[in-house]
């Protein structure tokens, strides 16, 4: 797994992750790094009045995530965590260049990509993601780049966000639109599938049953999680300090959001509207 060669001097462990999405699929890797690494302070921005991010150009991409990075800069964060597969894969580099090493940037496909030439090579791997995540070719390039043994074949899924955002989960409409993607001729004979969003684990239990349980599905919240822990570990940068006050901003409050928040959390959040545009 690849770490940056820098290290900015002027960071303290006791500074807060800075995590951002589109809107409530962050919260899975957020939550997995709370139960990782306990006594790191969380700010999360869920930018909820763009989403989703997945149709948008990527222009209007890398503009969105430069306004919320410099936002969590504001606050003192010691790493940017791009939560979304869509920025990730549009904005990351830009972002790197935007930031000039100050701080660390942490995107959420590389790492899955390095677990996967790790664990499959020679296997058929599916791909599903948002327009532009699939349209940028990203997985599909590092992967083979890193392994042409692997066969990886990609499928746009574009009603996914919207529905979970939604709050469609678990009932009839949602398992009529994953049955419609997954029966794609594309997804024929994999053996594993990468969730290319981080709003997709939060129906990853219907995605496997659909799969009937045999196809490996590959989500990134639990990797990106150790290879964040991984970064801070290597430059001394792990929080011991205990019971962190995590804030949570929107730029457009939702109840589905507060409540998935709760639930992801376990716990009282503070949550409050931020339009920074």
């Amino acid at each position: 797994m690849v770490f940056f060669s820098f290290y900015p001097v002027m960071l303290k462990p006791e500074q807060a992750i800075g995590i951002f999405d589109s809107g409530v699929g962050g919260l899975t890797v957020a939550s997995a790094i709370k139960h990782l690494l306990p006594n790191e302070r969380i700010i999360y921005f869920g930018d909820t009045a763009h989403l989703p991010y997945g149709d948008k150009s990527n222009e209007t991409i890398i503009n969105y995530s430069t306004h919320i990075t410099d936002f969590l800069l504001e606050k003192n964060v010691k790493v940017v965590l791009i939560a979304c597969n869509t920025a990730s894969a549009v904005a990351y580099h830009k972002l790197h260049t935007h930031l000039n090493n100050s701080i660390f940037l942490v995107n959420v496909i590389d790492p899955v990509v390095q677990y996967i030439t790790s664990h499959f090579s020679g296997q058929k791997i599916g791909v599903i993601g948002t327009k532009a995540t699939i349209k940028s070719g990203t997985y599909e390039q590092k992967i083979i780049e890193k392994d042409q043994q692997i066969q990886v074949s990609s499928l746009a899924t574009p009603l996914f966000v919207p529905m979970i955002e939604e709050g469609f989960v678990y009932d009839d409409i949602s398992n009529a639109i994953i049955r419609a993607y997954l029966s794609d001729e594309k997804l024929k004979n994999i053996q594993s599938l990468i969730l290319g969003c981080t709003h997709y684990p939060i129906i990853k239990n219907q995605i496997r049953k659909f799969f009937d349980f045999k196809v490996d599905v590959v989500d990134s919240a639990n990797i990106v999680a150790r290879h964040l822990r991984g970064l801070l570990e290597k430059h001394n940068l792990v929080n011991e300090r205990k019971d962190p006050e995590h804030v949570f901003y929107v730029s457009d409050y939702t109840e589905y959001f507060e409540s998935i928040a709760r639930m992801f959390f376990d716990e009282p959040i503070h949550l409050e509207k931020k339009y920074i545009w």
